[in-house]
């Protein structure tokens, strides 16, 4: 297992939910932040409370549906001049449960691709050649364990082809210390999963993180967040570990 004091993540989504929980879950740990929410004002309660716990943090504003936000917000953190060692890919959008599913916009994909598609993917290329240059990385990509539901069509296929960028690209990487795997946190008690699902966003720690943490040079394997609910951060990162990778 990794020790991340010291080095820097950058958290998307870190303004609420398990994105938050993360922030101040890496933050106790000594781990240095970089927080994107929708705007700074949305990441300042959370900004605050890592910084009380003795790290460094910033705030980066993007919507991550706008491509040209993204662009900018990767230059504003090189901008900032910290070196970012860990990326979690935790953002993501829901943008509609459609009952009549024959009837699905367009819009429905396009938007829910640039989320939760395109813009971690871009993290990814912006930041993977950096970390292979440092012969060190580690990036986790939150994806879905929805299947069958077509009222979720664009939710559902726009984490699928996450899935496939991140296995593909986890290929070229394995057996290096730069390190990009995937996590489903499960049907968590967030904005995006509603009041009515049965995991507290709590549950998803620390197995939300195991890929963060895990040194054994294994990419492309999906880590089901919920399997790792009430372990320790070292049990928890060892059984991670005793995962395969799918190639």
């Amino acid at each position: 297992m990794i020790d991340v004091k010291g080095k820097w993540a950058l958290i998307t989504g870190a303004s609420r939910g398990i994105g938050y929980l993360s922030a101040i879950f890496m933050a106790k740990q000594g781990c240095n932040l970089v927080l994107q929410s929708r705007s700074k004002e949305h990441s300042q309660k959370v900004v605050d409370e890592v910084k009380a716990l003795g790290v460094q943090a910033h705030a980066v504003a993007c919507e991550l549906s706008d491509l040209v936000q993204v662009q900018k917000m990767l230059t504003e953190v090189d901008n900032l001049g910290v070196q970012i060692d860990i990326v979690l890919n935790n953002a993501g959008l829901q943008i509609a449960y459609r009952v009549d599913y024959y009837d699905t916009p367009v819009n429905d994909y396009l938007v829910s691709y640039n989320v939760n598609t395109v813009a971690p993917a871009m993290i990814c290329y912006h930041f993977l050649p950096k970390m292979q240059a440092r012969g060190f990385g580690r990036i986790v990509n939150t994806t879905s364990g929805i299947r069958l539901e077509p009222e979720q069509a664009g939710y559902s296929a726009s984490k699928a082809a996450l899935d496939k960028i991140t296995i593909d690209l986890g290929s070229k990487l394995n057996g290096s210390d730069v390190m990009l795997n995937l996590v489903d946190p499960g049907w968590c008690r967030t904005d995006l999963g509603g009041p009515k699902a049965p995991n507290s966003p709590e549950s998803a720690l620390p197995g939300v993180l195991v890929g963060a943490f895990a040194n054994d040079k294994k990419c492309g394997r999906i880590f089901s967040a919920q399997d790792f609910a009430g372990l320790s951060l070292s049990d928890a990162v060892a059984k991670a570990e005793s995962c395969a990778a799918p190639y």
